[in-house]
């Protein structure tokens, strides 16, 4: 075999190289299929199996809960467990859109409670050890698992809360899914040490800013999206080389307990500690001992504005960072000449999406003068077109019955809200439809709401400034765009926002003027199903972010270090003037002033001079 370079011939295999070179680049080659094999099977998913409950089967069957027992959760005194003990507290689950009793739990006490936490605690130290390699392992293996039982996580999340099945695949799984994708993307570039920029007298100093686990951190969340509000922080968590201990409302305790079961068992499949996620179920009196813990190094709150305060409270007893996230009344501003036509699918979507309960839902419409009519009457005839009722109930004739939106959670709201109408109306609104709870033909006991339009809200109103996180849309009229930023940010929250308009140039100078944490332009809650942004609100809204960098490095101890970069050549040294014991106090000022003068003056003649009295004082 001879290769010839120019006017140059080699003969490898006179030299015995004939072989040699090719059986080298096999050799090379097959070493890096190895490696590649390695990581592939390393970063591949593990398949687990949870089975799904069976309350969510279309033959399932169990006694229904009269509507008058349905103000509390607490314990039903026809519905005891039979391992009943009389000293405890018991939580009684219930499917709002049937009024099935899906279970009657205890709820956690103080000893519970604490053993959950030093579980926590204790898995923690090992997990805190792992590689982003072993983490975005687990992140794929939940996601594996989601898309592939996603039917039943929909019906457990539908039977829990009275959504519909499209209701949970968009707000419980489609967003989770996104999360754990931006995990397995992002989360290591997120979380690896940052190099710092340094200056003029640290030159030889190279600076970097290192992102270590916290160690447990908790989540408190609401009732809106049992899935997504306990795994979401939970993944964050989990990246981050946390242990958690979630809280979840005791109205969704059921589906909750089965979606950690799968954490759980996702975990134990990948050989770690099934004790890194725990979940603490108990009432609101109980949970001061998770928000007042000492080994809690962060809660994440997603919830009303009175109970965060409450928690926002109980966290100075050891200063835990807190993020709140308190719920919002979200404002869709349309500005004159919009297609209105174009968006109003997006905009009912806004409005009805799980039944209204939606901390980022559109509470408020405010319309040009000009479109203002058009709008009103479209989304009226739309509302009024709605189906409510329940996707789980048995087939009739074969058939799943079509529904839009589901149930309430519970109706302990039902009364104030009818008042707020009520009020509204009597002080000139106009009621366009709905308005009052709806009486289902066969679901009898159902917590329905019928979708609600009241149009020509005065904007100064209680029912134009309290969330209502119900199917009711108010529409309002401006004259002016800065009547509608007005308008806007006339209330004490401050979350989320969109502004619909032909020109995307014009909505986004108006969305700047909006003060809240998020905009959307022509379009609804974009700013959610992209998990590389921040999530969260000002005002009233609370305050921190959950989502993207700044939510995941939260549920971190930034660490700065600094070092240097050629020790072998420079290092700090402190010059004889500056010494202790100081021997002259004017003589060190002449330095160190002359020093600051040379270094930050701002011309090359004023830092000459002060470099040379630097230069006197150190001789003297």
């Amino acid at each position: 075999m001879s290769y010839a370079y120019d006017d140059y011939d080699y003969d490898y295999e006179e030299d015995g190289y004939g072989f040699a070179v090719p059986l080298l680049m096999c050799l090379i080659a097959g070493v890096g299929l190895v490696v590649h094999r390695f990581r592939a099977i390393q970063n591949r998913a593990i398949p687990f199996r949870v089975a799904p409950p069976e309350h969510i089967g279309p033959t399932w069957d169990a006694p229904k809960i009269e509507s008058p027992n349905l103000q509390s959760h607490e314990l039903d005194p026809d519905l005891r467990p039979p391992q009943y003990a009389a000293e405890r507290r018991y939580i009684t689950c219930f499917d709002p859109a049937t009024s099935y009793h899906l279970d009657t739990i205890m709820a956690d006490d103080q000893a519970s409670i604490e053993d959950k936490i030093h579980k926590a605690l204790a898995a923690q130290v090992e997990w805190a050890k792992t590689d982003f390699a072993a983490r975005r392992r687990v992140m794929r293996s939940l996601k594996k698992w989601l898309v592939d039982n996603q039917t039943t996580a929909a019906k457990v999340a539908a039977r829990d809360t009275g959504k519909t099945l499209l209701d949970a695949a968009l707000g419980e799984i489609l967003v989770t899914c996104t999360k754990l994708d931006w995990l397995i993307n992002h989360g290591e570039r997120v979380l690896s040490p940052e190099a710092r920029y340094s200056n003029f007298l640290m030159f030889y100093k190279s600076a970097a800013v290192h992102f270590e686990p916290l160690g447990t951190v908790a989540a408190i969340v609401s009732w809106n999206y049992p899935l997504h509000n306990a795994w979401s922080p939970m993944m964050a968590a989990l990246f981050a080389g946390n242990s958690v201990v979630i809280k979840c409302s005791e109205k969704v305790v059921w589906s909750t307990q089965y979606f950690v079961q799968v954490a759980k068992a996702c975990l134990e499949a990948c050989g770690y500690n099934p004790d890194l996620v725990q979940l603490v179920c108990c009432y609101a009196q109980e949970a001061v001992h998770v928000t007042k813990s000492p080994f809690i190094r962060h809660i994440t709150f997603i919830g009303s504005e009175n109970i965060g305060r409450i928690i926002a409270a109980d966290a100075t007893t050891h200063l835990t960072p807190v993020t709140l996230e308190l719920g919002g009344k979200d404002p869709a501003i349309i500005m004159p000449a919009t297609p209105i036509e174009q968006y109003i699918s997006i905009i009912m979507r806004g409005i009805f999406q799980n039944a209204g309960q939606n901390c980022i839902g559109i509470e408020r419409i405010l319309v040009h003068s000009s479109q203002y009519d058009r709008v009103f009457k479209l989304i009226s005839e739309r509302a009024q077109q709605l189906r409510l009722g329940c996707t789980l109930t048995r087939p009739t004739d074969g058939l799943i019955p079509v529904v839009d939106c589901g149930a309430m959670i519970d109706n302990e709201r039902f009364d104030h809200l009818r008042n707020l109408i009520e009020a509204a109306v009597s002080h000139g609104a106009v009621l366009e439809t709905g308005g009052q709870p709806w009486p289902h033909p066969y679901l009898e006991h159902g917590l329905f709401f019928s979708p609600t339009v009241i149009g020509n809200v005065d904007p100064n109103s209680q029912i134009a400034q309290e969330e209502l996180f119900a199917p009711i849309i108010l529409v309002m009229q401006y004259e002016t765009e800065e009547e509608a930023v007005e308008i806007a940010n006339g209330t004490r929250y401050g979350l989320g926002a969109s502004v619909f308009g032909p020109d995307q140039e014009r909505c986004e100078r108006l969305a700047k003027k909006l003060r809240c944490g998020m905009v959307a332009i022509n379009d609804f809650a974009t700013f959610y199903t992209n998990q590389d942004l921040p999530f969260g609100g000002t005002k009233m809204s609370g305050y921190g972010r959950f989502g993207g960098p700044e939510g995941l490095r939260s549920l971190t101890n930034p660490k700065a270090i600094v070092m240097d970069r050629w020790p072998w050549l420079i290092q700090t040294s402190i010059p004889q003037v500056l010494d202790y014991p100081i021997r002259s106090v004017s003589q060190s000022w002449e330095f160190i002033s002359g020093l600051i003068g040379f270094v930050y003056g701002d011309n090359w003649r004023m830092r000459i001079r002060h470099l040379i009295r630097m230069i006197n004082a150190n001789r003297r």
